[in-house]
């Protein structure tokens, strides 16, 4: 891999979908099955973070999702990504979803999730060095900061690192 200097900011990768909830989107109650939901966040996630890393991704992880409010047969769902870090080879993607009923300008915050891809290089089908992230407003600073403790969780919970090791968890407890 060769090194990347390149830098984005974050709205030039910035992804925006509205969905229409259908019956097949349903479970018996009439609300939008959370399957479902996650495969929307999904989706325009990994748009997000292809636009961002130029290249094939695919989805690493996916952080706690909240199921706020329920989204009910007939809604509109708006779903916002934007790129709130880049690592080496991954991208962290924060999805918001919003709810309003057909005809509504009202739309409620129902749901939002932090979601990380690796980017692919078609050729090697290995992971690529990707772009680096600029942010710009307040918003994208504070989620930037505070995405490598996101990420140093991640890692914790996938036992990819431990806990007595994690450079974040020495910061504020010492050592374990």
């Amino acid at each position: 891999m060769t090194m990347n200097n390149r830098v984005k900011a974050v709205h030039e990768s910035k992804a925006e979908s509205s969905e229409l909830i259908m019956p097949n989107d349903t479970n018996p109650l009439g609300n939008l099955m959370g399957g479902n939901l996650m495969r929307f966040m999904d989706v325009i996630g990994g748009i997000c973070a292809a636009r961002h890393c130029e290249s094939h991704v695919v989805t690493a992880s996916v952080d706690h999702v909240t199921f706020g409010a329920p989204i009910h047969l007939g809604d509109v769902i708006t779903l916002k990504a934007c790129v709130t870090h880049a690592f080496n080879t991954s991208v962290e993607v924060y999805v918001e979803v919003t709810a309003s009923k057909m005809g509504s300008q009202e739309p409620k915050k129902t749901n939002h999730a932090y979601l990380t891809f690796v980017a692919i290089d078609k050729n090697t089908m290995r992971p690529k060095l990707i772009p680096k992230v600029k942010p710009e407003t307040k918003e994208e600073k504070l989620r930037y900061e505070s995405a490598p403790r996101r990420r140093e969780i991640r890692l914790i919970l996938a036992g990819r690192i431990e806990a007595k090791d994690a450079v974040l968890v020495k910061e504020y407890f010492g050592n374990l």
